[in-house]
């Protein structure tokens, strides 16, 4: 994502990029001057669209964004089993990714770590299926690649090793095709420029997605994933495309970041300035999402509405269970926040002529840690 810098302040705002951004229409993507951040995020279950800002890293003029975002990965995956949130016999951890990522070199550079990945790959692409067993009495060097598998010719594609269907609720009946151990042809350019010695064969599992229509009866074109897991079961295969399409709440946590809490409002200067700033409002976004449970839980925090106007009751449930049961976007609890501020500024205020009543009723209403 995007910081957006000012005209007004070009000569003063080093470090900048040209990043691109979509516009409203389709065709009214540009280019604009700005700072651009790597987000790591972790997505959550059930009916809501927050996430969990895990890391936040800027990228220079020289960086390498695939080498950026492995080494962000490593920490942010280390982090994590220093802390206990990951052990040894638990399943692996599933990292999803856009297709602007080179899925293959992350999965070769983070191999050693407990790690999946899963990430979507242009439709235009063409990849190598396993070698064929070697024939005996064939003379000559073993081949390193199999056949051609181009995803845009039907032709070239062999027996799915996995095929599953899923009744969905938006996207009507969703069909998937997986092909086992499909792998690029790797060259020295690009990520693989400075490898040293021979290229790896990294393979994985293939997965060819089509749902019926998107929403509003759209079209829907096949979305092409790729995952580092071998030998992916039919569970495995659901599990990975399903996982792909919770990547998309990270994009309306951008929105309430640059919309609500005002990310890219601030015209910066420095990019010191712009790392200060972005840490502030992870902050404040992680505030708000930990406030969940106390705007749920009405017993922890004061009252506290639903997004259906109605008290939520306290009874024997946990904070998981009511947060799938009750979901709360995150407009929600930053307008429950701005409320319970309001509160304590017109209760610590000297009462005025007509609003002695108002003064006493916000005095009565419970703090909790959504307070500033």
């Amino acid at each position: 994502m995007c910081h957006r810098g000012s005209a007004r302040t070009a000569p003063c705002s080093a470090d900048r990029l040209f990043c691109h951004v979509y516009g409203r229409a389709k065709t009214a993507s540009q280019f604009i001057p700005g700072w651009p951040y790597s987000f790591v995020a972790a997505l959550e279950p059930g009916a809501t669209s927050w996430t969990a800002i895990l890391d936040a890293v800027r990228l220079g003029p020289i960086d390498d964004a695939t080498a950026i975002t492995a080494a962000q990965l490593r920490g942010v995956v280390e982090r994590l089993i220093t802390a206990g949130q990951w052990q040894a016999g638990d399943p692996a951890i599933v990292i999803v990714s856009d297709a602007g990522y080179d899925v293959t070199r992350l999965a070769w550079v983070l191999r050693d770590l407990p790690v999946e990945l899963v990430g979507r790959v242009r439709s235009d692409r063409v990849m190598r299926l396993p070698k064929p067993p070697r024939m005996h009495g064939v003379n000559g060097r073993p081949p390193k690649h199999g056949p051609e598998f181009r995803f845009t010719k039907p032709e070239t594609w062999p027996e799915p090793a996995t095929t599953t269907v899923t009744d969905t609720t938006n996207y009507g009946k969703a069909e998937t095709q997986a092909w086992d151990r499909v792998h690029p042809r790797l060259t020295h350019r690009s990520s693989w420029l400075d490898h040293d010695g021979e290229l790896p064969l990294v393979e994985g599992t293939l997965i060819r997605l089509k749902v019926e229509h998107l929403s509003k009866d759209r079209d829907a074109p096949p979305v092409w994933l790729w995952s580092s897991k071998t030998s992916a079961t039919p569970d495995d295969v659901d599990r990975f495309w399903q996982a792909f399409l919770r990547r998309f709440d990270l994009e309306h946590t951008f929105r309430f970041v640059k919309q609500t809490l005002g990310w890219t409002i601030p015209k910066l200067r420095t990019p010191e300035a712009a790392d200060r700033w972005t840490w502030i409002l992870i902050v404040a976004h992680t505030q708000l999402r930990l406030g969940r449970l106390f705007r749920i839980l009405p017993g922890v925090a004061g009252p506290a509405r639903s997004e259906r106007d109605g008290l939520v009751g306290v009874g024997d449930v946990s904070g998981a269970d009511a947060l799938a049961e009750d979901p709360v976007g995150p407009a929600l609890v930053e307008q429950d926040a701005r409320e319970r501020h309001d509160s304590r500024t017109a209760a610590a205020a000297a009462p005025r002529p007509g609003a002695v009543r108002q003064s006493v009723v916000r005095a009565t209403y419970p703090r909790g840690m959504m307070d500033p």
